[in-house]
């Protein structure tokens, strides 16, 4: 664990401060007077896409040489972090952008990442990480979706569940069994497939308690045809290279908690100053002032964890598996707690849709859930303890 002195490593330097007040008020201006509606219509927020594309922070980790802003680790934290404060499913457009297309940056082909990756940072495209199914989650090793070698190409056949921006994305990296005999680690392999490939087709929408407006659906792969020159890496380092994926991206699930608990604290500090209750403002009762001491140190230390875990992404450090897994976890989990606290300072006003802490505890909670539960995290955690 580090030192008191490390922790200077994890604090934001003057640029991360810059990009966090433009963000803010971007997200304050174009994201967030949407927020309701894309939760009660369930609509996919393109208000969002349009003004992260417009701005250039839809997809800030491409590195500059496909055309990126070759944003850090911590910098693509802190604009997940700004959305999903104002609006949790519009900051599953970075974040998932970085999902989708962390496996082409880390195990990809040169012409493969330039193919891929200058669109997405052009903005002309999305990109969505397949690799759940109906009977194959946290447990690779129930994957059923086979690619098959046929000549020049792979051919694409089952069910991926579960994918978030699915139908709107353009790109899909997906991993499919191309030798079963191996086993989940030696015979997975990684394939980018295009929405437009024949054979593509997508579930309806899920009807979720939360992220309403990021459509999540199933994938149906029917014999589709992939050039092999579009496998991620080499035949059957699949699974090592999702892996490595999560390691990198469990940190903007925490980046999208920590958003949603600091939206929440932010409303309910706000509320309790206002709001009177036997001829004082309920901010003043101790009660409700040690509330909000606990949401705010809670969230004081899940931003130290995340960033510290972002650090370790930029570096790449041995000690990544266990930091990222730490960060997701633990941020996602205080900010269940934050928004159930805030709910519970709003009372009756809380409970209602005229309030957005409602719908903040109802996102918060599949922080919780997916890029593995956080009774997964806990498993990861205590088989790379440092």
């Amino acid at each position: 664990m580090p030192g008191a002195g490390d922790f200077d490593l994890y604090r934001p330097a003057e640029e991360h401060d810059m990009l966090r007040a433009s963000v803010r008020a971007l997200a304050e201006a174009k994201i967030a007077p949407h927020a309701a509606e894309v939760d009660e219509e369930g609509r996919f927020p393109q208000e969002a896409l349009d003004a992260l594309v417009g701005n250039d922070l839809h997809a800030v980790h491409v590195p500059e040489e496909f055309g990126g802003a070759g944003a850090d680790a911590l910098a693509t934290v802190i604009v997940i972090e700004e959305v999903a404060r104002v609006c949790a499913s519009s900051s599953l457009i970075p974040a998932v952008n970085k999902l989708g297309s962390m496996p082409v940056i880390l195990a990809g082909s040169k012409e493969l990442r330039a193919r891929y990756l200058t669109p997405l940072a052009r903005g002309e495209a999305m990109f969505s990480y397949c690799l759940s199914e109906p009977d194959a989650g946290s447990d690779a090793g129930g994957m059923k979706t086979r690619a098959v070698r046929d000549g020049d190409d792979y051919v694409l056949n089952g069910v991926k569940r579960w994918i978030t921006n699915a139908g709107v994305s353009e790109y899909y990296t997906v991993m499919a069994v191309t030798d079963p005999e191996k086993g989940a680690r030696g015979g997975i392999s990684a394939f980018v497939v295009e929405k437009g490939d024949e054979g593509v087709s997508f579930g309806a929408p899920e009807k979720k308690l939360g992220i309403k407006g990021s459509p999540t659906r199933e994938v149906y792969l029917d014999n589709v045809r992939v050039p092999a020159d579009r496998m991620i890496g080499e035949e059957g380092t699949g699974f090592a290279t999702a892996m490595r994926t999560l390691d990198h991206t469990r940190i903007t699930i925490a980046a999208q908690a920590l958003g949603i608990a600091q939206g929440a604290l932010d409303y309910a500090k706000g509320y309790v100053r206002e709001r009177k209750q036997f001829g004082k403002p309920v901010g003043d009762f101790q009660g409700v002032q040690f509330m909000l001491a606990d949401m705010a140190m809670k969230l004081a230390a899940a931003r130290e964890l995340t960033y510290a875990a972002a650090a370790r992404s930029q570096r790449n450090d041995g000690d990544l598996t266990f930091f990222g897994a730490a960060a997701k976890c633990y941020a996602s989990d205080a900010a269940m707690e934050i928004t159930t606290d805030a709910v519970q300072l709003l009372g009756g006003y809380g409970y209602t849709r005229d309030y957005p802490v409602e719908r903040m505890m109802r996102d918060a909670k599949i922080t919780q859930i997916y890029e593995g539960t956080n009774q997964v995290q806990r498993i990861v955690m205590a088989r790379n303890l440092p």
